[in-house]
């Protein structure tokens, strides 16, 4: 899978587990369509899918085996690099820590990685 297609991948699962998840409806941002992400946006879901499929690749796939919150935590700690390289001053709850995440958002980057996983399989 090209950079651009692990990119849209995790857009993919992001959309589907804020659907899933988010109690109401969701800001519009937070399920805008690909060609409506932002440029860091995007670039910032690339690089995350990058570090969970190497992630994948170094545990031989064993790191399937991982808790459904040491996956989702690995996805959080991953996308708060991602805020602090393209934000000088990120928004709080662009770099909060897991146990101050919504419940959503938790279950949310759990979802990713298991979409991920699937993909690089």
């Amino acid at each position: 899978m090209t950079d651009p297609e692990g990119a849209r991948l995790f857009r993919e699962a992001w959309i589907a587990g804020v659907r899933a998840h988010y109690p109401g409806e969701p800001k519009p941002g937070y399920v805008a369509p690909w060609e409506d992400t932002p440029a860091w946006e995007r670039e910032a879901a690339g690089a995350v899918y990058e570090q969970v499929r190497h992630f994948l690749g170094v545990s031989g796939g064993h790191a399937t085996r991982l808790s459904r919150e040491q996956k989702g935590r690995f996805v959080a700690t991953c996308w708060t690099a991602q805020m602090f390289k393209h934000f000088t001053d990120p928004k709080p709850g662009y770099v909060a820590d897991w146990a101050e995440l919504p419940q959503w958002q938790r279950e949310t980057d759990s979802d990713i990685f298991d979409a991920i996983a699937k993909a690089v399989s």
